[in-house]
């Protein structure tokens, strides 16, 4: 089992930051990626960034230049982290981190407004 606690969000004005920050801990050795989702109101969940074992990453079109993914990890933990900036009102959402592997886990997930 992975346990997932997720920090971070809130509302910001269009043009802030925010950071989010996901950490797993449990049978963190079956970890070979971490994501972050979103869902916007009444859309279907998307996937906003990934970080794979090794580092590589990805990022959805929308968030290409402005969103950052990351990783720590030591014994116990993994923690994933999303750095969004120049942040827009369509990046309005429910946030959450997912981590894959042999299965895969969910965030409870947190809400980031984006104010006009």
């Amino acid at each position: 089992q992975v346990q997932l606690v997720q920090s971070g969000g809130g509302l910001v004005q269009a043009g802030g930051s925010l950071r989010l920050s996901c950490a797993a801990s449990g049978s963190i050795f079956s970890i070979n990626a971490m994501r972050w989702y979103r869902q916007a109101p009444g859309k279907q969940r998307d996937l906003v960034a990934e970080i794979i074992s090794g580092g590589a990453t990805n990022y959805a079109d929308s968030v290409k230049g402005r969103f950052a993914i990351s990783m720590s990890r030591d014994a116990t933990k993994i923690t994933v982290y999303l750095q969004m900036n120049s942040l827009k009102p369509e990046d309005t959402a429910v946030y959450s981190c997912n981590a894959g592997g042999a299965r895969s886990y969910w965030g409870k997930g947190t809400l980031v407004t984006v104010s006009s």
